[in-house]
């Protein structure tokens, strides 16, 4: 709950309470039985139990539109969506070969040897042998690959800054908290797999 929300909260069960208050004094009532009462309309005006599942749902339709409306940011700019992303585990979470990058990407190795043949040809990534294993390939991203990352990055933050600034401060405070949250989750349950683009 915003701050706004839990401020007309408090302020509803302040009214709540005075006018039980006040009826009860005219009623000629006690202390104690003015104490109940006053319990009695607090909790009537309670807030309801918050419902883990409804957020879920709110939160799973939001992350969709958003992300549809950045993938359109992204492809007015002439950016694939897939570039970007495999980009951003390379640029942020370091070279890695082509299985490791489909792993981190939740696609197949065919799929992935696609993608990264195209970008091969942009330019935007390059492969080198591996270290550690001669039969492995390792893909990093080169520094044209890296410029597009970030310019990509930097361009879907100011689009996000242009839809945040009709907010009023309260909204962007719980917006901002919200965001915390959510990283603080992500990071619980994808440690190590994927980096924030």
């Amino acid at each position: 709950m915003g701050k706004k929300a839990i401020a007309k909260q408090k302020k509803r069960e302040r009214a709540a309470t005075e006018a039980a208050i006040h009826s009860g004094t005219a009623a000629g009532e006690g202390p104690l039985e003015l104490a109940e009462a006053a319990q009695s309309v607090v909790a009537d005006e309670a807030t309801p139990p918050i419902d883990s599942t409804k957020i879920a749902s709110q939160l799973n339709s939001a992350a969709i539109h958003l992300v549809r409306r950045l993938h359109r940011e992204d492809a007015a700019r002439g950016v694939s969506g897939a570039r970007l992303s495999a980009l951003s585990v390379l640029v942020f979470g370091g070279p890695r070969t082509i299985g490791k990058l489909a792993e981190a990407e939740g696609v197949t190795p065919p799929s992935m040897t696609r993608l990264v043949a195209a970008m091969e040809a942009e330019g935007l990534v390059q492969r080198a042998p591996s270290p550690t294993d001669a039969r492995s390939v390792i893909i990093r991203a080169t520094p044209q690959g890296e410029s597009l990352m970030l310019r990509g990055r930097e361009q879907r933050v100011v689009a996000l800054s242009g839809w945040l600034s009709s907010l009023d401060p309260d909204e962007l405070a719980t917006v901002e908290q919200a965001s915390e949250l959510l990283e603080r989750i992500l990071g619980e349950h994808t440690q190590g797999r994927r980096q924030p683009t």
